[in-house]
């Protein structure tokens, strides 16, 4: 079945100097081989693609992405830069690459003006963004401006994980439960969940954020956050309980996540419509993605709507 991927990744010239964070994450051959593929536009993602019936992937900055530059001045032309550099990849391969923003969100109005820049004139379908920039996080009130952007560019924005602003006590002495072992899913459901209580779709309600990885073990805890919200002081400031705006604002996919039960689990607390392939190449094999929603238990129009027609809608492409 052709299938559209949304966390596919690449790295553009002079982000290499941020990846340093992930060399303790990955063993050192692997993360080599994966800064190699990386770079590739051509034979390999191509024949990987081919070889897994994906016929569009969209192409994001890797983690960490700008989100680990200080300085906003240099964050704004790298971000220029890099949105450039896809675009002319994407120009060879027009049928089979469409892009994600990469955005300078140490300035929200930069930010901002750049979305717009790759929407209108290089038609990229959204942004990805790599999580918090420098401690903080996209509920902050210095980015509502940005958010009614995105809002009338009815584009969707990809909260991506990256490392916390500062190690939480509990994983110290245990590196093993850094990166996408454990500390990413957390410190991206918890940033999910700022959007959700910080009232970002309250104010924004045209707003639609992509979660990957299943997305990010929210979905299995909707129940006990309504359940739990009730029992606190919170509560009667809500207009909405959390499910419902999860279930209304969020989609996930299933990059870096293939198992049947959790997807199953996901696609009943979430509906089929919310729900999308993805493989998160490099770190991700195309192959096995591919053959593990292939066989899935689900009806054949479920199956579409998660290989790519939810997508299509999503992005407004067609394949």
């Amino acid at each position: 079945m052709k299938k559209i991927a949304l966390e596919e990744h690449f790295s553009g010239p002079g982000f290499g100097k941020y990846m340093a964070v992930m060399k303790g994450l990955f063993e050192g051959a692997v993360l080599a081989s994966m800064e190699a593929l990386l770079s590739d536009f051509d034979d390999k993602r191509l024949k990987a693609m081919d070889e897994a019936g994906i016929e569009i992937s969209v192409l994001s900055q890797t983690a960490p992405g700008l989100q680990a530059e200080v300085d906003a001045a240099v964050a704004i032309e790298s971000a220029r830069r890099c949105n450039d550099f896809l675009f002319k990849q994407i120009e060879r391969h027009p049928s089979r690459y469409r892009g994600f923003a990469c955005l300078p969100l140490q300035d929200p109005e930069a930010a901002a003006r750049e979305l717009e820049r790759c929407v209108r004139d290089y038609k990229f379908v959204g942004a990805l963004v790599n999580g918090h920039t420098q401690g903080v996080y996209l509920d902050d009130k210095r980015y509502w401006p940005f958010w009614q952007n995105v809002q009338e560019l009815d584009v969707p924005f990809y909260l991506h994980p990256m490392n916390p602003f500062d190690e939480p006590h509990v994983y110290s002495g245990r590196p093993e439960l850094n990166g996408a072992v454990y500390s990413w899913t957390c410190e991206t459901a918890a940033h999910a969940l700022r959007l959700v209580f910080g009232g970002v779709f309250d104010n924004f309600p045209g707003l639609k954020v992509i979660l990957g990885h299943m997305g990010e073990g929210l979905p299995f805890m909707l129940w006990r956050l309504d359940s739990r919200i009730k029992a606190t002081p919170f509560a009667k400031a809500l207009k909405r309980m959390p499910s419902e705006i999860i279930r209304q604002h969020f989609v996930v996919t299933t990059s870096g996540a293939c198992a049947n039960n959790p997807l199953l689990c996901t696609v009943a607390e979430l509906g089929e419509d919310n729900v999308m392939f993805s493989v998160d190449y490099p770190y991700e094999s195309s192959a096995i993605a591919a053959d593990f929603i292939e066989n899935v238990p689900l009806s054949q129009s479920t199956r579409e709507k998660l290989c790519f027609r939810n997508a299509e809608r999503l992005l407004k492409i067609r394949v």
